[in-house]
């Protein structure tokens, strides 16, 4: 299945991304199927090939969250934001809270 997502490209600490149509499990480094425009967000430009981008969602590629939500910004495509997910490191069950977690000692009434 195609996806049309992010790909990053640029130097450390200046990102800048690629938007790209590729095999939902092809390596994010991947040569991509076509390039459809490119994002720089120190700058909040973007462009985008409209037709292009068009034609991939017609013939059933599925865009990112993040790349519906620019699309729908720039009027690219017509509906709502999407919620996108972050994935947060999970702690072990068991395992002692972090010292910012933990509650203080409390103090014993004199």
């Amino acid at each position: 299945m195609l996806v049309i997502r992010l790909q990053r490209i640029g130097k450390k600490h200046q990102p800048s991304y690629r938007i790209a149509v590729a095999e939902r499990r092809s390596k994010v480094g991947a040569p991509p199927t076509e390039d459809l425009g490119s994002y720089e967000p120190s700058s909040k430009k973007i462009t985008v090939n409209k037709e292009r981008v068009a034609h991939w969602i017609k013939v059933g590629a599925q865009p990112s969250a993040t790349i519906w939500n620019l699309f729908v910004k720039e009027k690219v495509v017509e509906g709502k934001p999407r919620p996108v997910k972050i994935n947060k490191p999970k702690t072990a069950e068991g395992a002692a809270p972090a010292a910012s977690e933990a509650k203080p000692a409390e103090k014993p009434a004199a």
